[in-house]
């Protein structure tokens, strides 16, 4: 028998009480700081380009210690206050999990989101935000779905935060933190851009 997806009907849970109503729900929701919040479905260009995201990350990690997870793994934060699903994730090394159900990462390295017009502000702010509490959180990477266009976040060594752009179809896109870098064309296959208003 199926059984029916749980709706949160809380405006306020605990991490327990939304790990709890999430673990046994056919659709996804993220947690801040209490408030649970439904994730929406994504379009056609957002899953061309995870998918072209994970195809051309894959090849290139195969002779290193990490892996590349699509956006069913949840993060949490070391403080328990928010618990996210990234479109894209690297992990280097062992997994750190938060428990025995296996489906919360704490230590993943770089984090790739594709933006929408609904999660911009919210990709570029509290997400952002709360990912940087992660001690092994080196880059973050926000993909743009209008037009090739990526923001690059990363942690240097003394802790500061750099930022870059880059937008040439002719161009690698690194990612330093493990040492690769794909070309931006691919990232952007068979992308078609909405046209521009």
């Amino acid at each position: 028998m199926a059984v029916p997806a749980v709706k949160p009907t809380v405006t306020f849970a605990t991490p327990q009480e939304y790990l709890a109503l999430e673990r046994i729900s056919k659709e996804k929701h993220e947690y801040f700081q209490g408030k649970i919040i439904a994730m929406a479905g994504a379009s056609l260009v957002h899953n061309r380009l995870v998918a072209n995201l994970l195809g051309e990350i894959r090849g290139e990690l195969k002779d290193k210690p990490c892996e590349v997870l699509p956006s069913d793994i949840r993060i949490a934060v070391p403080s328990g206050e928010c618990y996210m699903y990234p479109d894209v994730t690297f992990v280097c090394g062992q997994p750190e999990l938060t428990d025995a159900q296996f489906d919360t990462l704490k230590n993943p390295m770089v984090v790739f989101e594709v933006l929408s017009p609904s999660n911009e502000d919210h990709d570029r702010g509290k997400k952002f935000f709360f990912y940087r509490q992660i001690p092994s959180f080196k880059e973050y990477f926000l993909v743009d779905t209008t037009r090739p266009f990526i923001e690059i976040s990363r942690r240097e060594e003394n802790g500061a935060w750099k930022f870059e752009t880059i937008e040439d179809l002719t161009a690698q896109l690194l990612i330093a933190s493990v040492g690769i870098s794909i070309p931006l064309a691919e990232v952007y296959r068979n992308v078609n851009f909405p046209p521009q208003a």
